[in-house]
């Protein structure tokens, strides 16, 4: 545990020598064209860092050398057990540089310190050593054949993965696939977004530190149209792998179809419903659930609990409890270890925020507290939490994912109105029951269109358990053995004896 004060943590930052070029064939390169952008910190406002910025040259380089090392066998064809020791020594050098990779992941996208520190960092790391701790548990099959047959179905590695990962969590969701995909034997090629780059920069030195042989992992920033589009048409990309907007994931698919139908499998967006029956079984308890499922991490969480579904006969009672659980969750330095809600990513997004915000003014929808830009004398990019009362579900800001710390809150008299209400998205992602009724929460969990149910509590589960979603949040699963499907291919050998 950490004892570092906001003071220590802004002296590391003014040391910190950040990395920004891209990483291929083990080394750390500029990009083919020597194009550079400026990787900007939503705190204040400063540059970090000049960083790489890839085009469809490099996305060539890149994809050649994770081939080659394929083919080399150095790593897809070596034994399930060394592969796993390597895994857990990367995951263990993240944790051996937990703090440098905490002070990036702050600067670079705004979150509080203590969550880079105590959330991100320690959860990627754990992902990288769960799925190389299981991959030599993994047995293939045997098919009930005749006497005079064997049939064997086996999982070989796909070959080459292109990672796109969003910037809200980007090494931990990064790490989610790294995980599976290094684990299984694949090369990958791993494209942070260009909002939050500098973690998956450096954890690509880290692996070959590890042992991961070059060519293994290369890492490629840059912007989404040009090598996020180049990895997406590659002909030589045997699987493409994906979280972020579903706006962005339905073009993904096209790209695919466009080139040479690589698997391409998307974890995107979600309008997750938190509903609250009047028999919840400690109303307090849900309330500090509500706040949080809102305002942490900005409300920059696919799985927000962005729409408070709320039973009409036990309203009155149960928001005020929110609104004052939501007074505890105030933005402040990122640097601060005390601080529990930082800096939205950049100013586009902060734009977004505001313009939703206003929407739900226009719309006829009250603003409880918050709904305001604060601290605009730091140079940074903060918003504070907001509550709005008197939504409907057909309102924009019920509709839409905003992505950042903005709460609806939508009344209901019946299960089965909150059912058809929480239902009524094209997402389905999250969910989460408050009742003390077993019969009740097993039926409406049964009922709720999404990937993630979490009955008496918000954002449960670990990496024992899938993550994805249902309808337009994607298909199928990180975390899990099922992650395992997204990067091996079956085969069915029959032999006649």
């Amino acid at each position: 545990m950490t004892t570092l004060t906001l003071a220590d943590w802004q002296q590391r930052a003014r040391d910190l020598r950040i990395e920004g070029r891209a990483f291929i064939q083990g080394e750390y390169t500029t990009s083919s064209a020597g194009a550079s952008f400026d990787c900007i910190s939503p705190i204040d406002g400063r540059v970090l860092a000049q960083v790489a910025s890839c085009d469809e040259a490099d996305a060539n380089r890149a994809v050649i050398s994770a081939r080659m090392a394929f083919e080399s066998g150095a790593w897809s064809r070596m034994a399930p057990a060394k592969r796993k020791a390597t895994m857990i020594r990367f995951a263990n050098l993240l944790q051996s540089n937990a703090e440098e990779l905490a002070l990036l992941e702050t600067l670079d996208m705004g979150k509080p310190i203590s969550d880079s520190l105590n959330i991100d960092i320690p959860g990627s790391a754990n992902a990288l050593r769960w799925s190389g701790e299981a991959i030599d548990k993994i047995y293939d099959e045997v098919a009930a054949t005749p006497h005079d047959q064997i049939g064997m179905v086996t999982r070989e590695p796909v070959g080459l993965v292109a990672a796109i990962v969003p910037w809200n969590f980007p090494l931990m969701m990064a790490c989610w696939k790294l995980g599976p995909a290094l684990a299984t034997g694949n090369s990958v090629v791993l494209k942070p977004s260009e909002k939050s780059p500098l973690t998956a920069i450096r954890v690509a030195q880290l692996a070959i530190e590890a042992g991961i042989p070059a060519g293994v992992l290369n890492v490629l920033p840059g912007y989404g149209h040009t090598v996020g589009k180049a990895l997406a048409l590659h002909m030589d990309v045997d699987t493409l792998v994906f979280t972020g907007s579903t706006r962005v994931a339905k073009q993904l698919m096209i790209y695919a179809g466009e080139s040479n139908m690589k698997r391409v499998w998307l974890e995107a967006g979600g309008k997750s419903p938190n509903i609250v029956f009047a028999d919840a079984p400690d109303l307090q308890a849900a309330a500090q659930s509500a706040a949080s499922a809102i305002a942490f991490n900005q409300g920059e969480v696919c799985t927000a609990g962005s729409r408070l579904l709320v039973e009409s006969s036990v309203k009155e009672r149960f928001l005020p409890m929110v609104v004052e659980a939501l007074k505890g969750w105030k933005p402040g330095n990122p640097l601060d270890p005390a601080t529990n809600v930082g800096a939205l990513v950049d100013t586009q997004q902060l734009d977004t925020v505001l313009g939703y915000i206003e929407a739900g003014r226009n719309d006829g929808a009250q603003v409880l507290i918050g709904g305001q830009r604060t601290m605009q004398e730091t140079g940074g990019l903060y918003v504070e939490p907001t509550i709005f009362d008197g939504v409907s579900n057909a309102m924009k800001i019920a509709r839409e994912e905003i992505f950042g710390p903005v709460l609806s809150v939508i009344t209901f008299d019946t299960a089965a109105e909150a059912v058809s209400i929480a239902n009524d998205t094209p997402y389905g992602l999250a969910a989460a029951v408050w009742t003390a009724d077993l019969s009740k929460a097993h039926l409406t969990a049964k009922a709720l269109r999404a990937g993630s149910v979490w009955v008496n509590q918000y954002d449960g589960g670990d990496m024992t358990a899938p993550f994805g979603g249902f309808k337009q949040s994607g298909n199928g699963r990180d975390k899990s053995l099922h992650a395992f499907d997204k990067y091996t291919e079956l085969k069915a050998t029959w032999i006649k004896l």
